[in-house]
């Protein structure tokens, strides 16, 4: 198994990316300690799950010292949680804006700082960005911020932490979550939604676990503070209207 032995610690990991990346890990071998607002899935056997806010220093220290309780290393962080409250369009308020930053990009720095003194050599953290960081919809303000942050403090760390720890990111695109999500529906797309992506299709969680897996494998001692876009190319596909059959319709 490519992680067994491995001690991962995961945030967000009730529900969508994170979830699929903490069962994905523990499929592997890890021993994975994941940390979520919301309680623990019922597919969770074999991850240890602690629920809280991670917005909170307070709950972050407990997190962390209930991990370094059961262990005395850290091998792999994940910074995955970040959530939205909107933007400037939809009256998002200065604290729901600072709330999304502490979760986002907060958080992500203060578990570093934390696990630093316990980071195993070899060790690798890997933040979760988006193509938001680069590329935005109107009204995402407070999740872009966020997403400019943690892709931002990535190579911060790297250098930082050089001789430590490794830091990379992935920025996930258009990923549809459904079948991590209780009672989600799975929804349909129109060949319009796949011929966004010049890979033609929408992405699943997966396509970020492997991403992940990549970048934790110390193989890949060499890849240090990078951003890995994993969006199936859309991103890079310029639409105009009534360029390539694409019509804006307002």
């Amino acid at each position: 198994m490519k992680f067994n032995h491995k001690v991962c610690v995961l945030t967000g990991g009730a529900a969508g990316i994170g979830r699929c990346l903490a069962e994905s890990f523990c499929a592997e071998g890890a021993r994975v300690y994941a940390i979520d607002k919301d309680p623990a899935p019922s597919s969770s056997a074999g991850i240890r799950y602690y629920q809280g806010d991670i917005s909170e220093q307070a709950v972050l220290d407990a997190f962390v010292d209930w991990v370094l309780q059961q262990e005395k290393h850290v091998d792999i962080l994940v910074n995955n949680a970040c959530l939205t409250k909107g933007g400037i369009l939809s009256g998002c308020t200065y604290e729901d804006f600072l709330y999304v930053q502490r979760v986002g990009v907060a958080a992500p720095f203060w578990l570093a700082s934390r696990l630093k003194p316990y980071f195993a050599p070899g060790a690798s953290i890997v933040n979760l960005s988006s193509t938001r960081a680069f590329q935005s919809q109107a009204d995402t303000e407070s999740y872009s911020a966020a997403k400019g942050g943690i892709t931002s403090l990535t190579h911060a760390l790297a250098v930082s932490l050089a001789g430590i720890a490794r830091v990379n990111s992935v920025a996930p695109g258009w990923i549809e979550t459904a079948r991590f999500h209780t009672e989600a529906p799975v929804p349909s797309y129109s060949t319009a939604d796949l011929q966004q992506h010049p890979s033609g299709r929408v992405g699943e969680p997966e396509d970020i676990v492997r991403a992940v897996f990549f970048l934790c494998d110390d193989r890949n001692s060499f890849v240090n503070g990078i951003n890995l876009t994993v969006d199936g190319g859309m991103s890079h596909l310029m639409v105009y209207h009534n360029d390539e059959g694409w019509t804006l319709d307002r």
